[in-house]
């Protein structure tokens, strides 16, 4: 098998002379209110006369015992009473299966399927998020409520399970309940199952062309610009953030006119301590790299298992492009500044956040 192919998120000369990448990409893809009665007056009452020309209509009470409104005038869902919570949570069930069965549900242009994302996706995310990870999430309130915004993270780990976790983090703790776009390198879309499941999840590959369009729809996507060179480094030079290329994406976010929220990544680095590189199975597997660490290949798939660090994901002050005009995003030096702006910021971050944790597993 070959060796697995990089294609760098600003190489745009790449593409010239043939169909781009996104042309490549996009051939694989496809009662109202409930009233209680009104009450009688009360017997000894005093009674209250109309006011001359003017006939009131008197408003009826609700009794005590009388329904609530419903969730679908409240917006929210209907408190769980036992049985029927049960039953709602049968029929939302069935409701889903049937769609998937009968093909009655959305996908985008990317392959991006919300609904399955929602209630399986990060339905099984979850738990190792919340539980195993248990991740603490800060700085949520610097990504924008509305409108595009690229999420810059470092990357570590290994295996990608920054990526996954940190889509989690978006999804569940921003007040607006916005999902987050992640660009990946072409290895995850060659590998089966892992290339369905990755589009399904809203993930698409990591070329200028996709992340523009995907921002001026006002997704916020999400980025690491280290790629395989920080997942892939030895457990010694953890928390050392590698090269950032040539500030594709910073470009991209100054043709796009959104902001650039730095993300620091602190606990992934320890899952799996790289402690050595087998450049030979890499090669036969088509790999970047085949890592070894204290418990893999030693324990066979029970050393896959990551071990349980203790997470912090922390959003830092976005860095806004919307006072540049149209050609600075062919400003090398601007973009070699911002570039270097980014990578500072969250280099300084996570330093920080090392300093404050009081143990790895804690």
């Amino acid at each position: 098998m070959a060796d697995a192919k990089v294609i760098p998120f600003d190489d745009d000369r790449s593409r010239a002379g043939g169909p781009s990448r996104a042309a490549r990409r996009r051939s694989s893809a496809g009662v109202g209110r409930v009233q209680g009665p009104a009450t009688a007056p009360a017997v000894g009452t005093a009674a209250v006369s109309a006011l001359p020309g003017r006939q009131d209509v008197p408003r009826p009470q609700e009794e005590p015992g009388a329904e609530e409104p419903g969730a679908e005038e409240t917006g929210r869902p209907a408190p769980d009473d036992g049985r029927g919570g049960w039953e709602r949570r049968l029929a939302g069930g069935l409701a889903f299966l049937r769609r998937r069965v009968t093909g009655e549900y959305d996908v985008d242009e990317f392959g991006y399927d919300e609904e399955l994302t929602d209630q399986v996706l990060m339905s099984l995310l979850r738990p190792v998020y919340e539980k195993y990870f248990r991740v603490e999430v800060k700085g949520i309130e610097n990504i924008p409520s509305e409108g595009g915004a690229l999420i810059v993270a470092n990357h570590s780990g290994t295996l990608p399970l920054d990526g996954l976790m940190l889509q989690v983090a978006v999804h569940d703790n921003h007040p607006a309940d916005r999902h987050l776009r992640l660009l990946a390198a072409d290895l995850v879309f060659m590998l089966p199952v892992v290339n369905e499941l990755a589009r399904k999840a809203g993930h698409t590959l990591a070329c200028s062309e996709d992340a523009e369009r995907l921002l001026r729809r006002g997704e916020v996507v999400g980025v690491m610009p280290e790629g395989f060179k920080g997942i892939g480094k030895p457990f010694g030079e953890r928390y050392k953030l590698q090269r950032f290329g040539r500030g594709g994406f910073v470009s991209t976010a100054l043709r796009a006119g959104v902001p650039i929220v730095p993300c620091s990544i602190v606990g992934a680095e320890e899952i799996y301590p790289m402690i050595g590189n087998s450049k030979t199975l890499a090669r036969l597997l088509g790999f970047p790299y085949f890592p070894i660490t204290p418990t893999f290949p030693w324990l066979g798939p029970l050393g896959a298992v990551p071990l349980p660090t203790k997470w912090t994901i922390q959003f830092g002050e976005p860095i806004s492009t919307s006072g540049y005009p149209v050609e600075a995003a062919e400003d090398p030096m601007l973009m070699f500044n911002l570039t270097d702006q980014v990578r500072e910021q969250i280099q300084h971050t996570l330093y920080k956040l090392l300093v404050q944790r009081r143990s790895v597993f804690f």
